[in-house]
């Protein structure tokens, strides 16, 4: 189960990506669990995405709210 602080950073990463702190302890959780991942963009920058696995954990999230 996510916490609450985790649950707002995977909203915030499919939502803003470019708006996530790269240093918030909680994106380790999401990265160790796989619903998140580090992209290198062509510009050479890191944006953090949600995975497939992130997308889903989200909408069955949102289906028991």
């Amino acid at each position: 189960m996510l916490s609450p602080h985790e649950f707002a950073t995977l909203l915030l990463v499919k939502d803003a990506p470019n708006q996530v702190d790269m240093e918030r302890e909680e994106l380790d959780a999401l990265l160790e669990r796989q619903l998140v991942q580090l992209e290198r963009l062509a510009s050479g920058n890191e944006e953090w995405r949600i995975t497939e696995s992130g997308d889903s954990a989200l909408r069955a999230i949102k289906r028991h709210s």
